[in-house]
C-alpha cells in the first residue's frame, strides 16, 4: 500500500515550460522576467500595490522587520505557537520576541492578551494566520493603532485565506509569504513581501540586492542583504499563480472530505475551528485528541505511521524551545500543542485516501488508552 506523505507539491501547469525558457535564454539568477511577472501576479492575487520576492519565508520576514527599522532592543509580540522563524527574525535584529498565549480552537495570537504585553520597548505585532486560519485582525489593528505600534502579518502558510471577505496580506503595514514545498503554491524555496506602501517597498528592494542604490550601479548607501530570488524559482512560481485558484478549491473540497470522514471520531478528537469572520485555506488539516497529552499524541501519530501515514505534531510553543525557553502562564498553548497534529494535507490527496487516513485514526484511537 503506497505511503501517504503529509505534503507534496502538484506542479501540473506550466512549470517545466517556465523554467525550460529561463535555461534556454540563460536567466537563470536574480534577475529576468519572470520575478516582475511573478511579484505582479501574487500582487494583484493579494489585492496590494506590491509584491517583493525574496529567496525564502524566513529572509521576507528579516527584510521586513529591516525595512520597518527594528533596532536591537526593540521588543515585538508574536504568538508563542508559530514556526520558529517568526522569532528567529525578531532576534536576527536585535531585538527581542516577546511570547503571547493564543486563541482555542484557530491557536492564532490572542487578541485579547496583546494589551498587558506592551512597555514601552514595544514597537510592533506580528500576527501568524497559523495553518491557513487567519488571525483576528481588527482588534489586532485597533490595537496597534492605539500604541503606535507596526503590524507585520505572518502569511506564510495562508495564502489567499480571508478576514472578513478580505485577503491576508493587505492589513498590516507589511506581510510576508513563504513558497517552501509544502506550502499552497511553492518556488520549492522562496518568499514574498506585500505591501500598499510604496515608499516602504522601496527599501524593501534596497535592502534585498545587498543595498545597492538603484540608480546608481554599484554604490551601496546602505548595509543591505543578499535576499533575491533567481528567475527560475519566480518561472515556478508564475505557474502556480496560473492554478492558484483550483489548488485553492481542492483543498477546501479536501477539508470537507476529512470532516465527513472524521464525524464520527468527535467524540475523541476536535476537528479544525473556521472563525465565522474567516475563510481558511486548510494549509495543514489539523485534529485535536479531547484527552490525553503528549505521550498519547505520538502513540497515535506512531500507530498511522505504521500504516503508512505520515503525520506532523502541532508546532512546539516557542516558549518550550531552548533558544527562547521562559516560564509563565500560556495554559491554551501548552493544551493544544500537546494534542495537535497535522494530518496529510495536499492536493494530490484522493477521497480514498483521507477514508484511509480516518480509518487507520480510528482504529489508533480504539487501541491506544494513555
Amino acid at each position: 500500500m503506497k505511503r501517504i506523505s503529509v505534503a507534496v507539491p502538484k506542479l501540473s501547469g506550466k512549470e517545466r515550460e517556465y523554467v525550460m525558457d529561463c535555461i534556454d535564454s540563460t536567466w537563470i539568477s536574480s534577475n529576468g522576467k519572470y520575478i516582475t511577472a511573478f511579484e505582479e501576479s501574487f500582487a494583484q492575487f493579494c489585492g496590494v500595490k506590491h509584491a517583493i520576492a525574496t529567496n525564502n519565508g524566513t529572509t521576507a520576514l528579516h527584510l521586513a522587520l529591516v525595512a520597518l527599522g527594528l533596532q536591537p532592543g526593540d521588543e515585538v509580540l508574536i504568538p508563542t505557537v508559530t514556526y520558529i522563524a517568526t522569532a528567529n527574525a525578531v532576534r536576527y535584529c536585535g531585538a527581542t520576541p516577546v511570547l503571547v498565549d493564543v486563541s482555542p480552537g484557530t491557536m492564532n495570537i490572542d487578541p485579547a492578551n496583546l494589551a498587558r504585553h506592551i512597555t514601552s520597548k514595544t514597537k510592533g505585532i506580528i500576527p501568524v494566520h497559523l495553518y491557513g486560519h487567519p488571525a483576528e485582525m481588527a482588534t489586532i489593528m485597533e490595537c496597534a493603532k492605539t500604541h503606535d505600534l507596526f503590524v507585520l502579518e505572518d502569511a506564510a502558510e495562508a495564502h489567499g485565506a480571508e478576514f472578513m471577505g478580505k485577503k491576508v496580506g493587505t492589513f498590516g503595514h507589511c506581510s510576508t509569504f513563504s513558497f517552501f514545498g509544502n506550502k499552497i503554491i511553492t518556488t520549492g524555496e522562496g518568499g514574498m513581501v506585500t505591501t500598499d506602501d510604496s515608499e516602504l517597498a522601496a527599501k524593501l528592494r534596497l535592502y534585498r540586492g545587498q543595498g545597492m542604490d538603484p540608480k546608481r550601479r554599484y554604490w551601496f548607501p546602505v548595509i543591505g542583504y543578499n535576499y533575491r530570488m533567481t528567475n527560475i524559482q519566480a518561472a515556478i512560481g508564475l505557474a502556480q499563480m496560473e492554478n492558484i485558484d483550483q489548488a485553492l478549491a481542492e483543498r477546501k473540497l479536501i477539508a470537507e472530505w476529512y470532516n465527513e470522514a472524521l464525524a464520527p471520531l468527535t467524540d475523541q478528537l476536535i476537528l479544525p475551528a473556521q472563525a465565522s469572520w474567516a475563510k481558511s485555506v486548510y494549509w495543514m488539516y489539523n485534529i485535536f485528541l479531547r484527552d490525553g497529552g503528549e505521550s498519547k499524541r505520538d502513540a497515535v501519530m506512531q500507530a498511522l505511521d505504521e500504516k503508512g501515514i505520515e503525520t506532523r505534531p502541532v508546532f512546539y510553543p516557542m516558549h518550550v524551545l531552548p533558544p527562547y525557553k521562559q516560564t509563565g502562564a500560556f495554559p491554551v498553548a501548552d493544551l493544544w500543542a500537546q494534542r495537535g497534529i497535522n494530518l496529510p494535507t495536499h492536493q494530490m490527496l484522493s477521497k480514498e485516501d483521507v477514508v484511509r487516513i480516518a480509518d487507520a485514526l480510528s482504529t489508533a484511537l480504539s487501541l491506544i488508552k494513555l
